[in-house]
């Protein structure tokens, strides 16, 4: 009995053993027989969040940016690479930006060729007096609503906005006049001139104790325009304060005002020789080592010459136009501005970059690196001390906003200057040629 109740045990547990390799084999089959692993629903789900998590493919972008100073292009690719990464990395869309920079004397030319032809830029500087021009035809995007319209100072924004539409982005705002080299004059006990005979009594010291007075640079005609840009700007605001109104209304001329030619005789005859040979980046180079005294130059120059030499002890005085202390004043202005092509392809793109132009971080450094004064709320940067200088007079209130003169005139302004230069024409003949040239854009703009 006993030996019948083992055999059954041993059946029973050799049944079991049986059943239970049967059914390791099943979990361990494919229905095909092969031996792979059946995958679990919670295996299948966390290979399914795999292949979710990873990253789509970047959106690819090109940006077509045109700017108008050649002299600061190291800092702006810089900068577009600094956004191209950012780009990247934040928001997954692959920007390759297409920097030019054209020539000062070529850049209206080319960038109107390209806005009225079929390959404008998305993004491309042009001169705060040419807002309303430029938005009238079209090619201007309004930046009220986006971020960087918040940073700006509101003094600021003023000079660039358009019946309260912000239309552009500041880049540079400068007060600027004359350079000078303080050792240089410290040496020779000058202070800077209030007066044309005061500034006439300078370039005699100057030349009495072995110095050039004026460093000329006249190669592109947008430097010599600039004496008419300040003589003209100091004569008007001090003096005649209607007379661009009547200018725009053909009812002056600049007979008027041809006491300007005073100041530039007294600068092209105590300048460097063979101005005409010398452009603006060799003589801001040659001001720094020295060459001259003094130079009729922007602060947008310091750049050059601080890079050229960074002992430079440069400071910045109004230019005197006559006798009348009252016209010796500061330009105070915007300069270089930054437009959005509205019917850009990569408009939302172009935003981003423009607004990435005030960046709360990277923005300061920009805009120290190139010398321009602080616009924007972000900017926390020490302003250099011949922007200081020339603030000082802003502040004692010698200052003047930059008169908004047509395209055309201040072209011909600079071109005139350079033939007077060489003497190929005189100042009647300037003057009755700038009065036509007036009046032609008057009737062109109608």
């Amino acid at each position: 009995m006993k030996k019948m109740k083992r055999m059954i045990s041993l059946m029973v547990t050799i049944v079991l053993m049986l059943s239970l390799a049967a059914c390791g084999k099943s979990a361990d089959d494919t229905s095909d027989g092969t031996n792979a692993i059946t995958k679990t629903p919670e295996a299948t789900q966390d290979k399914d969040s795999e292949e979710a998590e990873e990253p789509a493919e970047p959106r690819e972008v090109e940006l077509s940016i045109m700017m108008s100073f050649p002299q600061y292009m190291d800092q702006w690719e810089t900068y577009c690479k600094q956004f191209e990464d950012k780009m990247l990395s934040e928001e997954n869309i692959k920007v390759k930006i297409n920097l030019e920079m054209p020539s000062s004397d070529q850049y209206d030319s080319v960038l109107q060729a390209r806005l009225t032809g079929d390959d404008a830029p998305d993004l491309y500087t042009i001169h705060s007096n040419n807002i309303k021009t430029y938005n009238e035809a079209g090619y201007l995007t309004d930046l009220s609503s986006e971020a960087l319209a918040g940073k700006i100072f509101d003094n600021v924004k003023k000079t660039v906005s358009v019946d309260e539409k912000l239309l552009a982005l500041p880049i540079e705002s400068t007060a600027w006049g004359v350079l000078y080299n303080k050792d240089i004059f410290e040496a020779c006990g000058l202070q800077v001139p209030n007066t044309l005979d005061e500034l006439n009594n300078v370039c005699k010291v100057l030349k009495e104790k072995g110095y050039t007075p004026f460093l000329l640079a006249y190669q592109e005609q947008w430097v010599p325009q600039l004496m008419t840009a300040l003589s003209i700007g100091g004569k008007v605001s001090g003096e005649l304060p209607d007379w661009l109104d009547r200018m725009y209304a053909d009812n002056g001329s600049y007979s008027e005002i041809s006491d300007i030619f005073g100041v530039i005789d007294v600068v092209m005859q105590n300048g460097t020789e063979r101005a005409m040979e010398e452009g603006s980046e060799a003589g801001s180079a040659d001001f720094a080592n020295g060459k001259a005294a003094m130079y009729l130059q922007g602060t947008w120059a310091s750049n050059t010459i601080i890079t050229t030499n960074p002992e430079m002890n440069m400071g910045v005085y109004a230019l005197p136009v006559n006798n009348n202390q009252a016209s010796t004043l500061i330009n105070l202005s915007t300069s270089t501005t930054l437009g959005v092509y509205p019917d850009s392809e990569n408009l939302d793109i172009a935003l981003k970059f423009a607004n990435y132009v005030l960046d709360d971080k990277a923005s300061s450094a920009l805009f120290q690196g190139c010398g321009f004064n602080p616009i924007a709320t972000v900017h926390d940067y020490e302003t250099s001390s011949w922007v200081k200088e020339a603030y000082q007079y802003v502040e004692a209130g010698r200052s003047y906003q930059d008169l908004v003169l047509p395209n055309a005139v201040t072209d011909e302004q600079g071109k005139l200057l350079q033939e007077y230069y060489v003497g190929a024409v005189t100042k009647e003949e300037i003057i009755e040629a700038l009065d036509a040239k007036f009046q032609e854009a008057n009737k062109l703009s109608k």
